[in-house]
């Protein structure tokens, strides 16, 4: 029987797994060997002292067709929560003190976000430059359609609070590919609205139908990863840490999987999906030339500190999302989520429960510090940016320092050379949230069309 071996167990080879698992039946082993004692990856959901805090995303949009198919398959549905109204609600900080994102046209000519020479630049942004031959990166676009003001204190930090990364080395065709092909299509932000608003119009669908709205799970998105490992059972081994994968000299296009307590798998496919430094540790053996390109890739290192009040302590209002901080306005956090304000159930009655990001690639220095700095540079920020002078009930800290992928200029040109040196190695993949997408619905739909194509390969599976 053929085997097919993923490595990691974080969420895009849990879905890997499972998709193969549901397609292939008894045609083929399936078997997920994972390092940690945990599967999930950077999804983690922690009931503390009556708070849930979560240590990676805390949520997706509704408008995914393949994770929504994957939460029906797992029997989640009624395990979801939506986003509060009043999370629509966003907010900047400048010129010391928080500020509302406006939501609508006539909120935004009101809105003290930005000057009225910078909404003046937006206005013209159907006569905006065209763009420049090359990979351009999130900032240019943004200065170059937007203005320099509304790069810097709406697109600079929105990407922050995506990627932890900075605009201007991030690739705006890798890392916002929706938003390079409205331009690509339509010529401009605005022409592409009016478009879309006249498609909408002419097929009869709401001309205001939203994007997506925010959900995530009763219990948290571990609820994800532990359906998905309950639904695998045995297939999922923990403990398994792998420290070569080979070429098995005695089986033509079968692998030989060294597990390092001296154990040895041989496959017939295998997927990897850590992050990039240890795949590229993986492949190094196979093809230099890749594994380099893997370390090409840069990480973000990134801190979550979940901080649990008495809401009579704050001060402060949480009605709405949270805030982000752009650069240069003092405060070394990237941004804080009002997270018992976003989804219910995340803090007991009388309770607020505040989520802050901080370091990523502006400030990777952060991830250095003691938990009695970090702390004390947070609240710090707290009162600069909220007034809030209470010392927290609770507080959880949560390192990543391998965090989120960069998808740098030239990301596009690095996975094409990656993706080409590993096609030499038939029945040898790679998924995960370094290539293309990093967010729960990206990595979900890549690790589901790579499972489609491992299907076609393996002998007997129709």
């Amino acid at each position: 029987m053929p085997l097919v071996a993923v490595v990691g167990a974080g969420i895009a080879g849990l879905v890997c797994a499972h998709r193969l698992v549901t397609a292939l039946g008894d045609a083929a082993e399936i078997v997920v060997l994972e390092a940690s004692d945990r599967g999930g990856g950077l999804v983690r959901s922690e009931h503390i002292d009556g708070f849930l805090c979560e240590s990676g995303p805390n949520g997706f949009l509704d408008n995914a067709p393949a994770t929504l198919a994957l939460v029906d398959e797992l029997h989640l549905r009624e395990h979801l929560v939506s986003s509060q109204e009043g999370a629509r609600r966003r907010f900047v900080f400048r010129n010391g003190r928080l500020r509302l994102l406006p939501i609508s046209p006539g909120a935004f000519l009101t809105s003290d976000v930005l000057s009225a020479r910078a909404k003046l630049r937006i206005a013209r942004e159907p006569f905006a430059p065209r763009r420049p031959e090359g990979d351009e990166t999130v900032h240019a676009f943004a200065a170059r359609r937007l203005g320099r003001e509304a790069a810097d204190i709406l697109v600079d930090p929105m990407v922050s609070g995506i990627f932890a990364g900075d605009a201007r080395q991030l690739s705006l065709r890798a890392a916002f590919p929706k938003i390079w092909e409205l331009e690509e299509q339509h010529g401009g932000l605005f022409r592409a609205l009016v478009a879309r608003r006249r498609k909408r119009r002419q097929s009869g669908a709401p001309v205001e139908s939203p994007l997506g709205r925010l959900t995530s799970f009763a219990a948290g998105m571990e609820t994800l990863s532990r359906a998905l490992v309950t639904r695998l059972g045995h297939r999922v081994r923990l403990h398994a840490p792998v420290s070569m994968v080979t070429p098995n000299p005695q089986t033509v296009r079968s692998w030989r999987i060294a597990l390092e307590s001296g154990e040895t798998l041989v496959a017939d496919q295998v997927v990897l999906t850590p992050p990039p430094p240890v795949t590229a540790a993986l492949v190094r053996p196979l093809d230099r030339e890749v594994s380099d390109a893997l370390l090409q890739i840069p990480l973000a290192p990134i801190v979550v500190l979940a901080l649990g009040f008495e809401s009579a302590t704050l001060g402060h209002s949480l009605d709405g999302f949270g805030f982000l901080v752009p650069r240069g306005q003092g405060p070394r956090i990237l941004g804080a989520l009002w997270e018992s304000s976003v989804f219910p159930g995340r803090a007991e009655p009388g309770r607020a429960l505040i989520r802050v990001m901080a370091g990523g690639m502006h400030d990777p220095a952060f991830c250095d510090l003691t938990d009695e700095q970090m702390l004390e540079a947070v609240r710090r920020d707290l009162r600069t940016t909220m007034g809030i002078t209470a010392e927290p009930g609770m507080v959880r800290i949560i390192r990543h320092r391998a965090g989120i992928p960069q998808y740098a200029v030239g990301h596009l040109d690095r996975l094409a050379r990656i993706d080409a040196g590993i096609a030499r190695f038939p029945g040898l993949h790679l998924a995960g949230h370094a290539f293309r997408g990093v967010g729960i619905n990206a990595v979900i739909a890549d690790a589901a069309a790579l499972a489609a194509r491992i299907v076609s390969a393996v002998p007997n599976s129709a």
